[in-house]
């Protein structure tokens, strides 16, 4: 059974549909058609989903930790604080978090994934579900394909996600027939995501988190 990877773009996502080898690219306009995509084993998706109540996520920190070696720690953006889902705008967003999260507030790049992180933990739902994973696609590329050294966007990072990809999918013929517009990061970290949605139908993944879950029963654990 085919897996999805997504990851978000402009307001919407863009999914990375992997079955065996063949990848196929598709823009999703919420979370809802995320979800809905059809005979999908597992999503894996780069974006928060469990939330703390009051502080850093233990899997944040892990993998900023694993990454750092590697000099992509600043890819790790420290997940809000659930409170944060009820702001209207980033001044609000700073008082929740600092009432909430001892004094800690959200940076300007943080309150920007918001509005994703609240479509996403509507569309959950309860009780949560395995079928939707937590991803972070540096992890991929750098700790699990292996072979990328150079920050994304980069020449040279380019054609290192582009080979460890070639080596799991056929990356090339997906990206010929992306919808039109779709950047070429956010295709390729979907196809990464696909990559460990697939380790993670496998029973493969490795994960970092210290398995707690969030108010809502979801773990606060990132995969790959």
């Amino acid at each position: 059974m085919a897996v999805l990877g997504v990851d978000g773009w402009r307001g919407k996502w863009v999914g990375a549909l992997l079955d065996g080898r063949t990848v196929g690219l598709q823009v999703l306009d919420d979370a809802a058609a995320v979800l809905a995509v059809r005979d999908v084993e597992v999503v894996a998706i780069d974006m928060p989903i469990g939330l703390s109540e009051d502080g850093v996520r233990a899997c944040d920190v892990a993998a900023r930790d694993l990454l750092r070696r590697t000099g992509a720690g600043s890819s790790v953006f420290p997940a809000p604080v659930r409170a944060v889902l009820a702001a209207a705008d980033y001044t609000q967003a700073r008082e929740l978090s600092r009432s909430a999260a001892n004094g800690r507030a959200p940076s300007a790049q943080t309150f920007m994934l918001v509005a994703a992180i609240k479509d996403l933990d509507d569309v959950l739902g309860d009780p949560p579900t395995d079928r939707v994973v937590e991803v972070h696609p540096e992890l991929a590329f750098r700790l699990g394909l292996g072979g990328v050294i150079d920050r994304k966007g980069t020449a040279r990072g380019t054609v290192q996600r582009l080979q460890a990809l070639r080596a799991v999918m056929e990356v090339e013929e997906a990206l010929a027939g992306a919808p039109a517009g779709v950047p070429l990061v956010d295709a390729l970290d979907a196809c990464a995501a696909a990559w460990s949605a697939q380790r993670l139908a496998a029973g493969t993944a490795e994960r970092v988190g210290d398995g707690t879950t969030d108010s809502r029963g979801r773990p606060m654990r990132i995969c790959w």
